[in-house]
């Protein structure tokens, strides 16, 4: 609040001012409109630089005055080879303008791998490790859940995107195949969803390896570039980022380390969907997405069952769990089965109970 009075009379000031002196030679009152605009124009431009690091605002003030000191050189050139008159005036003040700006963008974007730990002093407080940089994928920008992740704060450091990865989500988004088409336009709101997000530092860097053609080999030699780790979801990427030594976030594994923990001998309610690949097996799937194997209930297709878990194996792909179905706990007639529930018929003549499969009563013929 303290910091909205301060800017509102920075406002005031230099309206008042342009108000009394009437610097633009228009009435009073148009100069101090004119003032005031120019008063918002400086309060945003300052808004702006506080989401910009030091290492960039360093390094744009270094890249805008090598620039300066490169037009002037540029200036004795254009001095003694053009006569002197407004074409000379207006070379000499567009160079200084376009090596000005040039200095100021480059030095920006390239300020982030100035190491101000190392010159001490004032900017000994500015130890931002490199480790924190985190680089994105396509694959985790389209799959949507790294922003539901920077939602809860589990994200820190600087959200790297490359450029090449957005002319990647660019030309999915193209695509004449509408799945995809509809898959890099998700991505692209993903990424602005994370631009939006008070918890994060998005940067869209730059550098690219023209030497190197696939996407994937580009993130590897970028996160080596930043010593950052890159946040996936791909496991190939995966294996082959850990093979050169470089750090990754698997949202995969992420995701699997959340779920529930099944030991063996506890018993599940599960609905059997479809049969499996080997003999008399049946395949259900948990609420997250996890397969559950059972044995002996290639029978039980269609219905919600109760069974025992026998092993759980995890990979880095995701999750299988291994269970039994024993009908033995299944009377022949009068127990329900979700899905399958069992009517005494009237009149029939009822089989004795026995454990086995159900089988079915018909009505005696009187």
């Amino acid at each position: 609040m303290d910091l909205l009075l301060v800017r509102l009379i920075f406002v005031m000031v230099v309206a008042v001012t342009c108000y009394v002196i009437g610097p633009f030679g228009l009435p009073r009152n148009l100069d101090a409109a004119v003032g005031a605009v120019v008063g918002a124009a400086i309060v945003l431009f300052e808004w702006n630089l506080r989401r910009v690091s030091l290492k960039r605002l360093i390094g744009a003030a270094l890249g805008s005055i090598l620039g300066i000191c490169g037009a002037y050189l540029f200036a004795l050139v254009i001095r003694s080879s053009v006569s002197e008159g407004p074409t000379r005036n207006f070379l000499q003040i567009l160079v200084m303008l376009l090596m000005a700006y040039v200095g100021l963008v480059v030095g920006g974007n390239k300020g982030d791998l100035l190491n101000l730990a190392a010159l001490g002093g004032i900017f000994g407080g500015e130890k931002q490790s490199k480790k924190s940089y985190k680089i994105l994928d396509t694959s985790v920008i389209i799959d949507g859940r790294i922003a539901d992740i920077a939602e809860t704060g589990f994200l820190d450091g600087i959200i790297v995107t490359p450029q090449f990865v957005l002319r990647e989500l660019q030309l999915v988004a193209d695509s004449a195949d509408s799945l995809k088409r509809n898959r890099g336009r998700r991505g692209l709101d993903i990424l602005q969803k994370l631009q939006k997000s008070a918890n994060l530092q998005i940067q869209i860097v730059e550098d690219d390896f023209p030497a190197v053609r696939e996407v994937d080999l580009k993130l590897i030699e970028l996160a080596k570039l930043y010593e950052g780790k890159i946040i996936t979801n791909d496991f190939n990427l995966n294996k082959v980022a850990q093979l050169q030594g470089v750090d990754v976030l698997n949202i995969n594994e992420l995701a699997n380390s959340l779920k529930p923990i099944v030991l063996p001998g506890e018993t599940m309610r599960v609905y059997i969907l479809k049969e499996g690949k080997e003999y008399n097996q049946g395949v259900a799937y948990l609420d997250d997405g996890t397969m559950v194997v059972v044995d002996n209930a290639r029978k039980m297709i269609g219905k919600t069952i109760d069974v025992s878990v026998t092993s759980v194996l995890q990979t880095t792909a995701g999750k299988m769990i291994f269970g039994k179905w024993d009908e033995r706990q299944y009377p022949r007639t009068g127990v329900a089965i979700s899905g399958a529930p069992a009517v005494p018929v009237t009149g029939a003549v009822a089989t004795p109970v026995v454990p086995g499969p159900v089988v079915e009563t018909k009505p005696t013929v009187s």
